[in-house]
C-alpha cells in the first residue's frame, strides 16, 4: 500500500495538467528529512503542465520538512502556509511558487472550500 505522500505525487504526475497553475512555470523540490536520510520529490510546472520525479536536482524553490508533516499536508490534516509560519517547514528560493502550489493540497477532511478542492475525484 502506498503512503499518502507517494499517492499525492503520483496523482499530480498522472493528472498531467492543473488549470489552477496555468500562469505558473518553475520547479519546486520537496526535501523530506528524516535523520540522515532525505527523500526528494521534484515538481516541474510548465504553464500548468505537471511532471513529478524523485530527482535531487536544483529547483526554483526548495521546501524542507519532515515526512510526517508532509503526510499531513497530502491528506489535508495540515496546512502548508500555517506550517511555514510556525517554522515547521523551510523554504529557499521562490516563495511565491510555494504559495501557488499550496492550492494543490487537499482541504481538511470534511471541508468544501472551493479553491482548494483536490481534483483527483474529477479526473
Amino acid at each position: 500500500m502506498l503512503d499518502a505522500t507517494t499517492r499525492f505525487f503520483e496523482d499530480l504526475d498522472r493528472r498531467g495538467y492543473e488549470p489552477l497553475l496555468t500562469k505558473i512555470s518553475g520547479t519546486l523540490r520537496f526535501d523530506l528529512n528524516e535523520g540522515p536520510q532525505t527523500r526528494h520529490w521534484l515538481l516541474m510546472i510548465d504553464r500548468g503542465r505537471l511532471r513529478v520525479s524523485q530527482e535531487a536536482r536544483e529547483a526554483n524553490a526548495v521546501v524542507g520538512t519532515t515526512p510526517e508533516l508532509f503526510e499531513g499536508l497530502a491528506t489535508g490534516r495540515e496546512n502548508g502556509l500555517a506550517a511555514l509560519i510556525r517554522g515547521d517547514m523551510t523554504v529557499t528560493g521562490d516563495v511565491r511558487l510555494v504559495v501557488q502550489v499550496d492550492r494543490l493540497f487537499p482541504n481538511p477532511p470534511g471541508s468544501r472550500e472551493p479553491h482548494r478542492v483536490f481534483h483527483r475525484e474529477v479526473y
